[in-house]
């Protein structure tokens, strides 16, 4: 694999629609920011054909990373899609996002995928949030392998970091991650450092030098054979211990000689099957080369070793209503199943969805059935409509290819759907169908934002709305206790995204402002309280007096109407007037004007008049009444209490537990898991996690996850109270 001769750079150019699920390569592209991800991409294009130079299309304009706020952050943002073509292979390539940040692009490239190219840094290693991706992607047996990366770095090591990756990625079994090619290096520079200028084939012991800016094909000489040897056996007895020919290892070890064409088919099936992990290296093309180096390796194992669309267990398909339905999976003459990985919007076209066609399939203005449903807590209520697609094409950096169908198997972009939103599901008109969504993360970092102006606030709910239709990692909320609208997101670059969105692609300006927590009053003790509504202006007047005694309830209680009044002091009638006084009043608050709660409120006594009391009168008495009561009263401030999971390395659960007693939090155990991690079980109030996400980030470098539901609302401690309502005066 790799090691076949090409003298010109591949079917160059671009990609169309695929004519066949096996002429289709669904490849995600994974690892950490600043790994070199979009780079190789961009190289590999240059290798292919479909860009004239180093990340620049034919006629213009880059493959990745080509959106505004990309370049000025110099960071992948979102999931971009590449097509190339090589050896008459579509190679969809999805470029991920490396930050923490924007998992909600990688989980949906992942999605999309049907195989995993891990891009490992030569300077910087494997850091932990690869790791859990790497166990996400074998939990389901998707095929993967990995790719080193800046070995232009002064201290550069491929076999140390061959090893590095072998420890991080194999598990029980590290002799599954092997090198398919030694790297060749040059004469040493000034430095020391001597460049890596070509490959070395372990399988059939060539030379492919890169050191020219095309690849050429030669022999090795005397002085490499004895590292090519060494290295070439661990690669066989690797690669036989996967083989499905369960004789092959003992015909080996019995001295027999296996021939190169047998190893590489079983090599190909050994990484089809995701049983070994293939490490390559790969680096970009110099100024004015064709080729960058290991490109065409990279393009071989793609095309000859990781599956066709036909091998992937589909995800599980039912009708609407939740029956289930079988299909036969990646049959582009089955019912129509794709799935909206992404959505985008474009200032011209309008949106724009990237779908994966699992089955069937799909043809420019063909009206489909959209059903999305199971993201409702997210703000995306469930619908099933009907629509009428618009173009379709193939996208290339900010162009957009026409296409006139798209096969099970591949992806492409469908315009002007007006209702779809990111994992819906298209179907056909008379068959309607849905997938379940794929797992997202949630958003745990809140941000609330006002209007900046009158213009602003007539177009942010539009804006919000289509800022969640696009990313189902973030969370709208209008609070109704706080009277805020808050954008639940998953970290700070997460949010800052979203606000550059809301300004540039749908010209809504807003402020961000201090999140607050739902807070609720209650009663430190029983008091009493006399509520007395009497006028007299002239005509008909209004008169009302109760008297009402009210007591603390245990936590989860709520409020508690009792009538004890005799003798009919206060007319039958009247007493639901009073009730609904008291409970409107407790739900504007009697001191901060937070929420009134647990406490129990007896009616035992008061007045009326036989023409001038009404409903209106006893109410506005009960309210006055259940005042004064606060004001003889210890009213105390109660904060949310959140159940808070973190999932962390055992390096760090020292750290975390300490962060969390410093919160005020309380743990109520710990559980070791597998993976070297613990889960760490706490209660916390939520005012001290508001930053939490970004917290726990920094705390375990990256490697930490936590969740959290609220569990109850307790007193708030007296300091705390007295600083918070201080903050309040001065923000007044």
């Amino acid at each position: 694999m790799g090691d076949k001769a090409h003298t010109h750079p591949g079917a160059a150019g671009r990609a169309t629609a695929a004519d066949h699920p096996t002429s289709v390569r669904n490849v995600v592209l994974v690892g950490h920011s600043g790994s070199g991800k979009t780079t190789l991409v961009e190289a590999l294009a240059l290798t292919a054909g479909a860009v004239n130079r180093a990340g620049r299309v034919e006629d213009g304009g880059c493959v990745s990373d080509y959106d505004e706020m990309e370049r000025r952050q110099q960071r992948s943002v979102q999931l971009s899609l590449v097509p190339v073509e090589w050896d008459g292979i579509k190679i969809n390539l999805l470029d991920t996002p490396g930050y923490a940040d924007f998992v909600g692009e990688l989980r949906a490239g992942l999605r999309a995928a049907d195989a995993a190219l891990f891009v490992v840094s030569a300077s910087d290693g494997v850091d932990g949030s690869t790791r859990m991706v790497w166990e996400e992607c074998a939990a389901v047996g998707m095929p993967r392998a990995i790719v080193i990366t800046h070995l232009e770095a002064a201290r550069a090591d491929f076999e140390e970091m061959t090893r590095i990756c072998a420890e991080a990625f194999g598990g029980d079994d590290p002799d599954a991650v092997l090198p398919l090619y030694l790297p060749l290096h040059g004469p040493p520079a000034p430095d020391g450092h001597a460049p890596v200028t070509g490959l070395v084939g372990l399988l059939t012991r060539k030379l492919f030098d890169y050191a020219s800016g095309e690849r050429a094909e030669s022999e090795p000489g005397e002085e490499q054979l004895p590292q090519l040897e060494e290295a070439r056996s661990m690669l066989i007895e690797g690669i036989i211990s996967e083989s499905e020919d369960e004789t092959l290892m003992e015909r080996y070890l019995g001295g027999e000689q296996v021939d190169v064409k047998t190893l590489i088919e079983d090599l190909e099936r050994a990484v089809a099957r995701g049983v070994f992990f293939p490490v390559l290296a790969a680096a970009p093309a110099s100024d004015g080369a064709r080729q960058g180096l290991g490109t065409v390796e990279l393009l071989e194992l793609i095309t000859r070793g990781f599956p066709t669309p036909l091998e992937r267990a589909a995800p599980r398909v039912t009708t609407p209503e939740g029956a289930g339905r079988e299909l036969r999976m990646c049959d582009p003459e089955e019912s129509l199943v794709a799935e909206v990985v992404k959505t985008s919007s474009d200032p011209y076209v309008g949106r724009i969805s990237l779908v994966r066609l699992f089955s069937g399939t799909l043809r420019a203005d063909q009206t489909v059935h959209v059903s999305g449903h199971g993201l409702a807590d997210r703000g995306h209520e469930d619908h099933d409509v009907e629509e009428r697609i618009g173009a379709l094409s193939t996208p290339f950096g900010k162009q957009q290819r026409p296409v006139t169908h798209v096969i099970a198997g591949d992806l492409a972009c469908v315009a002007k759907l007006s209702r779809a939103e990111t994992g819906d599901t298209l179907s056909a008109r008379d068959d309607p169908l849905l997938m379940a969504p794929w797992e997202m993360p949630d958003p745990l970092l809140p941000l609330a934002i006002e209007a900046h102006s009158k213009p602003d606030e007539d177009k942010l709910s539009q804006g919000l709305a289509r800022l969640v239709a696009e990313d189902p990692t973030m969370r709208l909320e209008h609070n109704q206790d706080t009277h805020q609208v808050v954008l639940w997101c998953l970290g700070e670059a997460h949010a800052d995204v979203a606000l550059e969105r809301l300004r540039s692609r749908y010209g809504v300006q807003v402020d961000v402002v201090p999140h607050r927590v739902s807070l609720r009053e209650t009663f430190g003790g029983r008091a009493a309280g006399r509520g007395r509504h009497v006028k007299q202006s002239g005509g008909h007047g209004q008169y009302a007096i109760c008297e009402i005694e009210v007591e603390p309830l245990p936590g989860g209680s709520g409020i508690e109407f009792v009538d004890k009044v005799v003798g009919g002091a206060v007319p039958r009638q009247f007493i639901p007037s009073v009730e609904k006084g008291v409970r409107a009043q407790a739900a504007k608050g009697v001191a901060a004007g937070h929420p009134l709660i647990d406490v129990r409120i007896t009616l035992l006594d008061g007045k009326a008049h036989s023409v001038d009391s009404s409903d209106a009168a006893f109410q506005t008495a009960g309210a006055l009444a259940l005042r004064e009561a606060a004001a003889e009263a210890r009213i105390h401030l109660l904060e949310p209490v959140a159940e808070v999971s973190v999932l962390v390395g055992d390096d760090y659960v020292g750290a975390v537990m300490s962060d969390l007693s410093g919160r005020r939090g309380k743990v109520l155990g710990t559980e070791q898991t597998s993976g070297g991690r613990t889960l760490i079980r706490a209660e916390v109030p939520e005012i001290e996690i508001g930053r939490y996400a970004v917290d726990l980030r920094s705390l375990s470098h990256g490697t930490a996850r936590f969740d959290r539901r609220y569990a109850r609302h307790e007193p708030m401690p007296a300091q705390v109270a007295e600083r918070l309502r201080e903050e309040v005066r001065m923000a007044s």
